[in-house]
């Protein structure tokens, strides 16, 4: 009997599941167009737009209009290629699973690591910036606020950030209730969330003073870039939508579409909540601002009430985004521990409601520790750094998939392939490019970390490896798909 090779264990592929039937899961099909839209949508504005102004404009100056339309078009490649691969590929997993499918084993660890990251610290740097508004709601409703101490990380002069680690408690205690429930208030919200920014930007033009653009660019084209690398991370939610495979109807159809609707969306809202923003308040003003948009309508009405009602939907906004943050990364992390890459704790399943309780309390603690003591700032970016090098990942897949599977079933094909896949690939190292040094720096030890965990643990307890030596020899000649478990 011949033992595969180091490389055909590394590389072995997972079969693409052809019919509907072969999409197994134990989890509930719940979740419909609208609802999956919605998930996209809450996932994503919120982070982008509440608060990460403060960080983006001092980099970009009033050019950081142009950075969320950089951002906005570069993730709009990577949707696309999402939006095939998510009608080709139908299960959980986002793009950990679509990796596994073309480039094999390893490489799927390495996506997701930039996952668990994305997802991770996604969700406490939106923790953190819940805070701020919190308590610009508290002080309009009842001249208070929480100390400084307790509502800010050590870096930032506080002990720890209490506000941001409650609003973790509360997503977590929501989605292990179940997924309907939390599907049905997460689409609430997100209607909530888009109303309040549409009232922001009708008061926020009233104010408009040409003024605020004379000095557009003030950093350059670097400026510019470098502000959408902050901006990047608020794309996340286009992730989000393609971890929810085993929980959405009719997947194939619903999938794609509901990627492509959150992007329109979500890029039009944060385009305009930006001009409106920058056409009331001088670009140098955004510089360490907290609670922004509350600041600039009371700016502009002279009154706290404009500000509340945006603190108020910010806060119900940054609730949603957590929640779909969580939601994410517990789902990867079951896909995983059904592939035998993490451990059966993942995996497990409540009787009664049909999610995986044990692990999303253990997701929801770790970004409730990191949300408590990590500051914004570099959260923001090492939140980007992971969403671009999956998106990488998945135009790559796509590529692969079209010369490997000409004929597989797939419920929406990217159009004039393979120039849109190669120009995504080209924008997100382009952006990654304008990061900061120790970003890039961490995130290659995270991903070497989490391949070393592989090595020791995955790579012997795969179960698409088990399948294949209880399936017998593979041909030592032939290290292509077929012997690593691939379908032609």
């Amino acid at each position: 009997m011949n033992m595969p090779t180091l490389r055909q264990q590394l590389f072995r592929i997972k079969p693409v599941p052809r019919q509907k039937e072969d999409v197994e899961t134990d989890l509930k099909r719940t979740i419909g167009l609208f609802s999956l839209t919605m998930v996209g949508v809450g996932s994503t504005i919120g982070t982008g737009i509440f608060f990460i102004l403060s960080e983006s404009v001092p980099v970009a100056g009033p050019a950081v209009i142009w950075s969320f339309v950089i951002a906005g078009a570069v993730a709009g490649l990577a949707v696309i290629c999402y939006a095939e691969l998510a009608g080709s590929v139908p299960v959980s997993g986002s793009s950990y699973s679509y990796a596994y499918a073309t480039l094999g084993e390893l490489p799927a660890m390495g996506v997701a690591a930039c996952l668990l990251l994305e997802y991770g610290v996604a969700g406490a740097a939106v923790a953190v910036g819940w805070s701020q508004y919190v308590n610009q709601l508290l002080f309009n409703l009842f001249g208070f606020q929480i100390p400084h101490a307790l509502a800010y990380a050590p870096e930032e002069g506080g002990i720890v950030n209490l506000p941001a680690i409650l609003l973790l408690a509360m997503c977590c205690f929501l989605l292990v209730r179940g997924t309907g429930e939390s599907i049905v208030v997460n689409a609430i919200m997100v209607c909530l969330k888009i109303g309040v920014l549409i009232f922001f930007i009708c008061v926020g033009v009233t104010g408009w003073d040409s003024n605020n653009f004379a000095d557009f660019a003030p950093f350059g084209i670097s400026g510019v870039v470098a502000g959408s690398g902050l901006i990047f991370f608020s794309y996340v939610g286009m992730d989000a939508v393609a971890t929810a495979g085993d929980e959405t109807k009719n997947p194939k159809k619903t999938m794609p579409r509901a990627l492509i609707a959150a992007l329109i969306i979500v890029t039009s809202v944060y385009v305009l909540v930006a001009v409106a923003a920058l056409s009331a308040q001088p670009w140098e003003k955004f510089d360490g601002q907290t609670a922004g948009l509350s600041a600039i309508l009371e700016n502009i009405v002279g009154s706290q009430w404009p500000g509340t009602v945006v603190a108020a939907g910010a806060v119900i906004s940054i609730f949603s985004v957590t929640l779909v943050s969580i939601y994410g990364q517990s789902r990867i992390l079951f896909t995983m521990a059904g592939d035998g890459m993490m451990p059966k704790l993942f995996r497990e399943v409540n009787p009664r409601t049909l999610t995986p309780v044990k692990g999303t309390i253990v997701v929801s603690a770790v970004i409730a520790v990191l949300a408590g003591f990590i500051p914004l700032n570099f959260l923001a970016e090492m939140t980007s750094i992971g969403t671009l090098v999956a998106f990488v990942v998945v135009s790559l897949a796509v590529i692969i998939l079209r010369v490997r599977e000409p004929n597989l079933e797939r419920g929406f094909k990217v159009p004039f392939y393979p120039v849109l896949p190669v120009l995504s690939i080209i924008g997100c190292f382009w952006i990654i490019s304008s990061l900061q040094v120790i970003t890039i720096v961490v995130f290659i030890i995270w991903t070497a970390f989490i391949l070393g965990l592989y090595f020791i643990f995955g790579r012997k307890s795969s179960v698409l490896g088990q399948q294949l030596a209880e399936a017998g020899p593979t041909n030592p000649e032939s290290p292509g798909p077929d012997s690593t478990g691939g379908a032609k």
